[in-house]
């Protein structure tokens, strides 16, 4: 039996994929870019009890904000966004008003260096946040990071986040993962908990 990882220490975020959603088919992993910076955090809704003189609370996590900074691919760009060429000659592409961004699966390998451990990590079911922003500056001694901000919302098993080391799972979800993610590849079959439902 394989000893489970109990040690890691995350030093770098690599191998980054988006595979979007285009009329209800998630489409082939693509290549991100070269990734620098990933940050999530949770928005959660708190429930509290009052018996008996004592409070009981619980939180419920309602989806992530994850924002991400990279050199991220031109394609990408486009798709997240909706920049498109429709209507227009070839090779000039527009954004405006009729743009609608996709919703897409984000993955990613985030490293170890020290102990030489890789973890897969996915957000299965992203929608973005902001709308497109441009930022050029002829002074700087490094060109910077484009910056992108979306919502992980809870895919059809109630979850936002997944994550795996390499040396723990199967072929078949290592080979996939950032290419066909999605809930059927990490399901073991089971019903999942169901997730608490507000109001």
């Amino acid at each position: 039996m394989t000893e489970l990882i109990t040690d890691f220490s995350p030093v770098s975020i690599k191998n980054a994929s988006v595979q979007f959603l285009k009329g209800g088919v998630q489409e082939e992993g693509k290549r991100f870019g070269c990734m620098g910076t990933l940050e999530a955090e949770t928005e959660v809704a708190e429930k509290v009890k009052n018996c008996e003189g004592s409070v009981q609370t619980i939180t419920i996590p309602k989806f992530m904000t994850v924002t991400v900074g990279g050199h991220v691919k031109r394609y990408v760009i486009r798709d997240i966004f909706d920049i498109k060429t429709e209507g227009l000659k070839k090779g000039v592409y527009s954004y405006g008003t009729t743009s609608k961004g996709r919703r897409f699966v984000f993955t990613a390998d985030v490293i170890d260096e020290f102990e030489d451990i890789t973890q897969l990590i996915a957000f299965s079911n992203c929608s973005n946040m902001t709308g497109l922003s441009l930022s050029i500056d002829n002074d700087a001694d490094e060109v910077a990071y484009l910056e992108l901000e979306f919502q992980a919302n809870a895919d059809d098993l109630g979850q936002f986040y997944y994550e795996a080391f390499v040396d723990e799972v199967e072929d078949t979800v290592k080979e996939q993962w950032h290419t066909k993610f999605n809930s059927t590849l990490v399901s073991n079959g089971e019903d999942p908990e169901t997730p608490p439902v507000e109001g």
